[in-house]
């Protein structure tokens, strides 16, 4: 099982008022799996994604990502699984403006002491999946919002992470890029990636076998395709 929640709480304290964000979330998701977690504003999924991602810890419960107890570690155990078990794609892509596409995927392996050869070969390597090794000497501003998608996927992926974690992928795109995007992660989850997706978009939860339903801090629903 590489993602083990138990009676996740997230409670946030706003003045006198106590604000439940998750109540009582038990997940569990397997490697090889390919999630949506869907929910309108304000119904905990970016709260849950931010305790997966490890970027945020549980006010109370367990979370076990590969069989570690990660609710449990500090702020640095918490940046080495991070940086080493998972990769992220966010809604504004998060890239360096005066960086090129390549450079911006080799920053994980900056951050980790990887050695400059094969920092630049794995980069190429990650940009290759993604269909993008033409215009790794580009940078953003001269990129399309799909192309800056890509380079921030393969970011995601050049620490070939146990998970890859997108919040909101396709939300700085037209209809037709976000669903080339998404045709990409399809492909991603064919050759054996793990992938959650946080959307409020349920055409595009719909590309996952599964989808999670969030409301009110809780899980409300969970659907599956059928083989």
């Amino acid at each position: 099982m590489l993602i083990r929640t138990q009676d996740l709480w997230k409670i946030y304290e706003m003045g006198r008022e106590k604000v439940n964000a998750l109540r009582e979330v038990s997940l569990e998701i397997e490697k090889g799996e390919y999630a949506a977690i869907m929910g309108p504003s304000g119904s905990g999924k970016s709260t849950l994604m931010n305790l997966i991602g490890c970027l945020d810890t549980p006010t109370k419960g367990d979370y076990y990502l590969n069989d570690k107890l990660v609710s449990q570690m500090n702020d640095d155990e918490l940046a080495r699984i991070r940086n080493k078990e998972i990769g992220f794609v966010f809604q504004t892509f998060n890239l360096l403006a005066r960086a090129t596409a390549a450079h911006n995927v080799e920053l994980p392996l900056v951050y980790n002491g990887t050695e400059s050869e094969v920092r630049k070969r794995k980069a190429r390597e990650a940009l290759k999946m993604v269909d993008l090794e033409d215009r790794a000497t580009h940078k953003p501003n001269e990129l399309s919002g799909g192309e800056r998608q890509r380079v921030a996927l393969a970011r995601a992926l050049v620490n070939n992470p146990a998970l890859i974690l997108a919040d909101e992928p396709t939300g700085n795109l037209d209809t037709k890029t976000g669903h080339e995007i998404m045709n990409i992660f399809k492909k991603l989850h064919r050759q054996g990636n793990t992938l959650i997706i946080v959307t409020h978009e349920h055409d595009i939860a719909t590309y996952a076998d599964r989808i999670i339903y969030i409301r009110d801090g809780a899980i409300e629903k969970e659907e599956r395709k059928k083989n």
